[in-house]
């Protein structure tokens, strides 16, 4: 039964890409204005036409080297290799092409497209599958600290927003990871690794939750006849969250 489902889940797919290897298209016919070539390069990557449209693009680049359109064309060569979903490939040409051209007007975009192939390429969360949190992390942690120095790097980019929002995801997906470890430590007795994996979260990616974390800490602490870091957990919610219940529980904690 499971067999079963999991090639109907995979069938759509397999089927889409084999339409896509199926339909190249015919061979470029080259026009003399770079705009038009752009245009049919343009129609073709719509169209799933990816080797056509690569030669249209190439040609531009190769063509019209002093133009704009060379420049657009690179990109456009980068969003070919994005659309197949080719992630390695594609940051390659973004990253290159932010590194020869920081100045074009359009860098934000290859920048936060370079960062978006990390995010991509991270490991599925599909039921079937083991969870996203016993994963190996590195394209998790890739796309978050690439879209995180994007963010800082072109603050009023247009693509901030939706940068900041994958930069969430990922985040959450990086604290289940140090939680499901921590946890694994904890479970088998192995307290000190498991504090470690959770000063992880605190430390690098703080924010909602955190409170309870820290509580934890405090715990593991003193089961860990650590009472000076075991102090230090619970001023942390102090200095951090003024006011609050959870501040409130701490210092309360602090005082007896």
């Amino acid at each position: 039964m499971c067999r079963r489902l999991l090639l109907l889940l995979l069938a759509p797919p397999l089927l889409a890409a084999c339409a896509v290897s199926g339909s190249e298209g015919a061979q470029p016919t080259y026009a003399s204005d770079a705009a038009v070539n752009m245009k049919r390069g343009n129609e073709a990557l719509a169209s799933k036409q990816y080797m056509t449209a690569e030669k249209y693009f190439e040609f531009v680049k190769t063509k019209y080297p002093f133009l704009d359109a060379s420049r657009e064309a690179e990109l456009r060569l980068a969003d070919v290799s994005f659309e197949r979903e080719y992630w390695s490939e594609a940051r390659d040409r973004y990253t290159v092409f932010v590194k020869l051209h920081p100045t074009y007007f359009r860098v934000d975009y290859a920048a936060y497209r370079a960062a978006l192939t990390y995010y991509r390429d991270m490991p599925s969360q599909l039921f079937f599958l083991p969870p996203a949190a016993e994963k190996d992390q590195t394209q998790v942690k890739g796309a978050f600290d690439s879209l995180d120095t994007f963010v800082k790097t072109y603050p009023d980019s247009t693509y901030v927003p939706e940068a900041k929002k994958y930069m969430v995801d990922a985040r959450e997906r990086l604290i289940q990871h140090e939680l499901y470890v921590a946890d694994f430590y904890e479970t088998r007795g192995h307290l000190a690794g498991a504090a470690g994996r959770l000063e992880v979260v605190v430390t690098k990616y703080p924010g909602p939750g955190e409170a309870n974390i820290l509580f934890h800490l405090h715990d593991l602490y003193l089961k860990l006849s650590d009472p000076v870091r075991a102090k230090g957990a619970l001023e942390r919610i102090v200095a951090r969250m003024p006011g609050t219940p959870a501040a409130q529980r701490a210092q309360a904690l602090l005082d007896g």
